[in-house]
């Protein structure tokens, strides 16, 4: 791997990727294909990851929890359905081609999903290296302009510094704690559920909290019941019970390839009414077998008097702190009376989701070169290239933070393969071909590109 110590003269890339989930696995993909492909121009890349290797919502990998989009919206299928990194190029490699066919199913279990990014991303193994945190990135000028961007990179050898003509940021989302909630032994959030129930020591539970209405939360009730059948499950959330997901045909199609171009184009109020109409189909919603699978419980549990799956509805945690016995306190407030219910519990469960890391927050004093909107948001292209004063010749491109301008697509699998398409069709495009000899970051004494 090309680099250099900082105040070095890095081997320029074409591309460094930032963050190696499965959005910048199916990247490294789509451009191994490219540089393999007959004639092609090859484009050198590279990708950090902070992570010792790959990983991706491993806290959440319950064993009978399924994928929510089909195994056809894989890493490469809707791309290039003759890639033999697809999800049935997986099966086949395991040995399980048949067996998934005879399951007769879409949606592959999540573990198993797991497994296949796993298989994907040890293929392009050359193009990462784990254990690599990035922390920072400035800008090379010549004559002005910015023709490369270092970036520095952090691992167990020091510090190191590589050049690049375009950045594609995949840094994922970052979990959701309530305002002036913290994590702890006693207060966790659903990223990090099973880590934490391995970890539990003896004795077991006897009551614990689960705080949301979405998928994860209902998934998080589910197996806390299994897992523990001696405890008391409490689900706590503002809705009246649980509502489906609506993933019928004609709302799927919000997660279209086309769909993106139509939301891209739409004045903002539309924008705004797609994403209120649509929240359903992603959003604090739930399957609806699972659904029914909660309800049964409940119901088989009352008829036998042996209530343990308890759902404080129309309500709201209001106020939760860890206590001396070393257990925690929980009020849950009524929405509709006001009345308060304490739960002195062993642990309470945060499913409170995800949000975007700021799509630029490693970009330094290269962040101010990007354009923003009324809102204060990233402009962004329509090749997910982040909009930027005419200073700035390098692209930046972002695999999520996008759901502003492209729509609700912008961190979710279902597009995962035609996005990073569009993006590669876009760094071809774009490619200025070989730097010229002699291109160089001018350096002042701080060993960092002086402006």
């Amino acid at each position: 791997m090309a680099q250099a110590r900082p105040g070095g003269t890095p081997t320029i890339h074409d591309v460094i990727g930032i963050g190696f989930g499965p959005s910048n696995v199916a990247m490294a993909i789509a451009l191994s294909e490219h540089n393999a492909g007959p004639g092609a121009q090859p484009l050198r890349a590279q990708f950090f990851e902070q992570q010792p290797r790959f990983g991706w919502h491993r806290g959440m990998l319950i064993d009978d929890a399924t994928m929510q989009v089909s195994f056809l919206k894989d890493l490469v299928t809707l791309r290039n359905p003759a890639s033999d990194y697809s999800f049935l190029c997986y099966l086949k490699s395991r040995g399980r081609l048949i067996d998934f066919i005879n399951h007769k199913s879409l949606f592959p279990l999540r573990i198993e999903f797991h497994d296949y990014f796993e298989w994907a991303a040890a293929r392009v193994d050359d193009l990462v290296s784990y254990g690599h945190e990035v922390v920072g990135v400035m800008p090379v000028l010549r004559d002005g302009v910015v023709e490369h961007l270092d970036v520095t990179v952090r691992s167990a050898q020091g510090l190191a510094v590589h050049r690049a003509r375009n950045l594609v940021l995949g840094t994922g989302l970052r979990p959701l704690m309530p305002d002036g909630v913290e994590r702890s032994d006693r207060l966790w959030h659903t990223s990090e559920l099973l880590g934490r129930v391995v970890a539990w020591e003896e004795p077991p539970p006897e009551r614990v909290v689960v705080v949301g209405a979405g998928q994860s939360a209902a998934e998080n009730v589910a197996y806390l019941h299994r897992r523990f059948p001696e405890a008391e499950i409490c689900a706590v959330f503002s809705r009246y019970g649980y509502s489906p997901a609506d993933d019928s045909g004609f709302a799927n199609r919000i997660f279209d390839p086309e769909a993106v171009d139509a939301f891209y184009t739409a004045p903002e109020s539309v924008k705004r009414r797609l994403m209120d109409y649509h929240g359903n189909t992603n959003y604090s919603v739930v399957d609806i077998d699972l659904i029914d699978d909660l309800y049964r419980q409940m119901y088989r549990e009352k008829v036998l008097g042996t209530e343990r799956l308890r759902f404080l509805n129309v309500s709201r945690l209001t106020d939760v702190k860890e206590t001396e016995d070393d257990r925690v306190s929980a009020t849950v407030t009524s929405l509709v009376t006001g009345e308060e219910t304490r739960l002195d519990a062993d642990v309470v469960v945060f499913a409170t989701g995800y949000g975007p890391a700021d799509p630029v927050g490693l970009l330094g004093e290269v962040a101010d070169r990007c354009l923003r909107d009324d809102e204060g948001r990233v402009r962004v292209e329509r090749d997910y290239r982040v909009a930027t004063d005419d200073s700035l010749r390098c692209g930046i491109y972002l695999q999520g933070g996008t759901e502003h301008t492209h729509g609700i697509t912008s961190s979710l699998l279902s597009n995962t393969a035609v996005r990073v398409g569009e993006i590669l069709d876009s760094l071809l495009d774009r490619d200025p071909g070989p730097a010229p000899e002699g291109t160089r970051a001018v350096v002042d004494g701080t060993g960092r590109p002086a402006r």
